[in-house]
């Protein structure tokens, strides 16, 4: 059984290895070469690095038996595409999940980064941004000496950083998982008054994001997940077993 992952994310790299280990041959396709570092190799694991586009992912289908979309749950655009790179490869898709995150009572919760923004402006205080870099520039209107951006410690991060011109003593340049202890210092040490971040279930952080900011009396701005539908690990894990088992 050969099978497509497009990830790079934790769910992602963790279907690859199962299914490897059950006999797949499996390629993962990840976008970054902090996704190739991520990714464990071990027998029937290949890793193709490198954005594409959605002409380039059919390519990279062709000839497979399953697609699986294990992008973040917010790169919808990157989701589309893989969609419909594995209707043109004729490839049959399969959506996996991550679970959501509980989130706390007392959040602000908003639709997108843009609206965040537009909640922050004319409140005072220092604001760390746990969101990647893609949508700094929503937060342009905001003044740039309070904004606390983490980030990959990945040279184009820090160009987005510095395309928006955030002061460099204010970049945090860290790669998580973080623990709430960790948040809760960097929390004090910046004197943040607001955590922007996303839903990013067990995976991504959210909930020691959510204590600490509880811990430290932090305002919790959390710009919602977007809908879809899909799978989840065990779900798809029962299929492609389903399908060796058939051969």
């Amino acid at each position: 059984m050969r099978v497509v992952i497009f990830g790079g994310t934790t769910e992602g790299r963790s279907l690859a290895c199962t299914l490897a280990g059950l006999g797949a041959q499996v390629c993962v396709s990840v976008a970054t070469e902090y996704g190739r570092e991520e990714q464990p190799l071990q027998p029937g694991i290949q890793v193709h690095t490198g954005r594409l586009e959605a002409a380039e992912m059919a390519a990279l289908l062709a000839g497979n038996d399953l697609c699986v979309d294990a992008t973040h749950p917010y790169s919808t655009a990157a989701s589309a595409n893989v969609r419909q790179a594995a209707l043109s490869a004729g490839v049959a898709y399969h959506r996996l999940l991550r679970r959501p995150s509980q989130i706390p009572a007392n959040s602000v919760l908003v639709p997108s980064a843009a609206v965040a923004a537009q909640y922050l402006t004319g409140r005072e205080g220092n604001v760390l941004l746990a969101i990647g870099t893609k949508e700094l520039s929503a937060f342009a209107p905001l003044e740039r000496e309070r904004l606390y951006p983490r980030i990959l410690p990945a040279q184009a991060s820090l160009a987005a950083c510095e395309a928006a011109s955030i002061p460099h003593r204010n970049i945090i340049a860290m790669q998580g998982p973080f623990s709430q202890r960790l948040n809760e210092a960097l929390l004090e040490q910046f004197a943040i008054r607001y955590l922007v971040t996303k839903d990013g279930g067990d995976v991504g952080g959210f909930a020691e994001k959510a204590a600490a900011s509880a811990a430290l009396g932090v305002t919790l701005v959390v710009i919602r997940r977007p809908e879809e539908s899909g799978e989840t690990m065990e779900e798809i894990l029962r299929l492609c077993e389903e399908m060796m088992a058939c051969r």
